[in-house]
């Protein structure tokens, strides 16, 4: 084993758990990335994957890899930067053990990452997601489920990795109902449910009863449903609601599209923006800031409230002659 493999294996089975206490999704984005890499050198280098030590992990070998996540699988600038971090944060640690690669590895440290773009975020409207909610067959329980789902997001906003983790337990229909999570970050939440949402539980919760595990969403032998899951069942249901609205063909509608939904409708009821941070368990408001960007009422009454330019500043003053004024209009 050579000394890239085994700072590799090091990383991921002791570093990464036991010092970092990195959250799996993290964990999993790392190992794909070095995954990607690792392919990456063996096509271009002709040097099998188990040949392959520091000396590969050049600069000019990892910006090419870069490169060809943007321009030939078409990943983003965002998508490229998360890459680069992985790939910085192994040789980071990787570095006080192998000083004889230090060279190496401090010019991959000092590859930047790339300045990206922040597109106006995408939301539906109501009468998008009243015809997205009655898209799912209420005549089987997977239907009933999905309608349970995709109801529970849009008044929430959970993230996908959220609404994947919540069990039955987490859901709390009493007196002051709400959902609980332990978001990105290890941030834990309590999100209030509204009576519609509850009503809609309720009657989930009590068919859901009869079906194995623990998952709140689950599949057809109780376990949760993935990421993936989640996403086909959506595009499966955006198909039947695009015949009836066809808004929606024109938009590019994920679960995080669900997610800031919940944050417009916030927005629109008036909800001071910090309060949206916190509902939504972003860390600070500098997230949550893109809603505001996208409300065009907001920015409508904004201009609503300038002056005209051909309207002289200044308090009214009437006019002294009345007789006069009159004669003028």
């Amino acid at each position: 084993m050579n000394a890239l493999a085994a700072s590799l294996q090091a990383y991921f089975t002791t570093f990464a758990h036991t010092q970092r206490d990195l959250s799996a999704n993290t964990i999993t984005s790392y190992r794909d990335t070095w995954r990607l890499l690792l392919k990456h050198l063996t096509a271009t280098l002709g040097v099998p994957a188990d040949a392959l030590d520091f000396d590969a992990i050049t600069a000019t070998n990892v910006a090419g890899f870069l490169d060809h996540l943007e321009h030939e699988r078409g990943n983003s600038a965002r998508t490229r930067n998360a890459r680069l971090t992985a790939i910085r944060s192994v040789l980071a640690r990787a570095l006080p053990d192998h000083p004889e690669h230090a060279a190496t590895i401090t010019q991959v440290l000092a590859i930047p990452p790339k300045r990206t773009t922040r597109a106006v975020i995408e939301f539906l409207t109501t009468d998008e997601v009243d015809t997205l909610l009655a898209a799912p067959d209420a005549t089987n329980w997977t239907g009933r489920r999905d309608h349970a789902l995709l109801a529970l997001t849009v008044q929430t906003g959970l993230r996908i990795s959220e609404i994947c983790s919540l069990t039955v337990d987490d859901v709390h229909l009493g007196a002051g109902p709400h959902v609980a999570c332990t978001g990105k970050g290890r941030r834990q939440r309590v999100t209030p449910l509204t009576r519609a949402a509850v009503a809609i539980m309720t009657t989930y919760l009590a068919e859901r009863i009869n079906r194995p595990g623990t998952a709140l969403f689950c599949g057809p032998h109780g376990q949760p449903l993935s990421r993936d899951a989640l996403e086909h069942r959506l595009a499966k249901h955006l198909i039947t609601a695009t015949t009836t609205c066809p808004s929606l063909a024109g938009k590019h509608v994920t679960m995080h599209t669900l997610r800031h939904t919940a944050a417009m409708n916030l927005l629109a009821a008036g909800v001071d923006v910090s309060v949206i941070a916190l509902w939504l368990g972003h860390a600070d408001t500098h997230s949550t800031d893109a809603y505001l960007h996208a409300d065009m009422a907001i920015k409508q009454a904004a201009i609503d409230r300038t002056r005209p330019p051909d309207v002289r500043p200044g308090t009214y003053q009437p006019e002294p002659d009345i007789l006069a004024w009159l004669t003028a209009l």
